[in-house]
C-alpha cells in the first residue's frame, strides 16, 4: 500500500539487546575506572549516539580516542550475538506488513556494522533492507532527521505510518517527524514511553493494539497530516 510504512528502531525494539550492550560497556570502560550500572545505562546511554556517549563518559580523551574506545565496545558487542532472537511477534508483524503492502525500514543510532550483524543474526536482513544510521546523517536521534530520511527512502508519509521505539530519545525523534509511535517496554515502563510521546507501550509485537493502529493509519488519506 503506497505511502505507508513501518519504521523500526533496532536495539531494544526488534531485539532485547540492552544486557549485552551493558556488558560490553562495562568491559571497555573498566580500564578507565568507569563503572556503569543499570540505572546509569538507562539514564545516560540508552538510545544515545556514540558521539554523545563519548562526550559524557570519556571527556578526558581526545575525540579520536573516544571513537576508538567506542568502536572497541561495538566490536565486543558484535562478538556476543549468539542466541539473540527477535522480540516476540516481530516476524508475524512483518508478515502482516507484507499482506498490506507496507514499506519498512530500520532507523537506528547504532553503527551500520552493528545493524547489519544484528539483522543477519536475527534472520531479518532480507526483510528489512533499508537501514538508516543516525551517525551517517547530519543529526542523529533525538533529532527527527533519521525518521524523516526513513520516510523519504520508503516513499511513505508520516500520517499513514507507524514507528516502534524503546527509548525516550527514539520516541522523541519519531514523534517529531510526525509519526505515531508505539513504545516497546523492554527497558522502560509504559508511562516513561508515553511521557516521551508514544501513544502506548507494549511488551512485544503481539499486542493487538498494534495491528489496530496500523489499520487506522493506513486508511487515512495520503495528504492528511499526522
Amino acid at each position: 500500500m503506497s505511502g505507508a510504512a513501518l519504521l523500526f528502531d533496532l536495539d531494544g525494539t526488534l531485539v532485547d539487546s540492552d544486557a549485552k550492550h551493558l556488558a560490553a560497556f562495562r568491559r571497555v570502560f573498566a580500564p578507565f575506572g568507569i563503572a556503569v550500572d543499570q540505572d546509569t545505562y538507562n539514564a545516560r546511554i540508552h538510545g544515545a549516539s556514540n558521539e554523545l556517549i563519548g562526550r559524557l563518559f570519556l571527556p578526558h580523551l581526545s575525540p579520536e580516542r573516544q571513537r576508538a574506545t567506542l568502536e572497541e565496545k561495538e566490536a565486543a558487542y558484535r562478538a556476543d550475538l549468539e542466541g539473540i532472537e527477535p522480540i516476540a511477534g516481530a516476524a508475524a508483524l512483518l508478515d502482516f506488513a507484507d499482506r498490506l503492502g507496507l514499506e519498512r525500514a530500520v532507523v537506528t543510532n547504532a553503527p551500520r556494522a552493528n545493524a547489519e550483524a544484528v539483522l543477519a543474526a536475527l534472520g531479518l536482513a532480507d526483510r528489512l533492507g533499508i537501514v538508516i544510521v543516525g551517525a551517517e546523517l547530519e543529526r542523529a536521534k533525538p533529532d527527527p532527521l533519521p525518521y524523516l530520511r526513513g520516510l523519504e527512502l520508503t516513499g511513505a508519509v508520516a500520517a499513514r505510518s507507524v514507528a516502534f521505539e524503546d527509548s525516550p530519545t527514539g520516541v522523541r525523534s519519531a514523534a517529531a517527524a510526525g509519526l505515531a509511535v508505539v513504545g516497546l517496554a523492554t527497558s522502560l515502563d509504559e508511562r516513561a514511553l508515553i511521557e516521551a510521546g508514544a501513544l502506548f507501550g507494549v511488551a512485544d509485537f503481539a499486542d493487538p493494539r498494534i495491528v489496530a493502529l496500523i489499520e487506522q493509519r493506513v486508511a487515512r488519506p495520503a495528504g492528511l497530516r499526522a
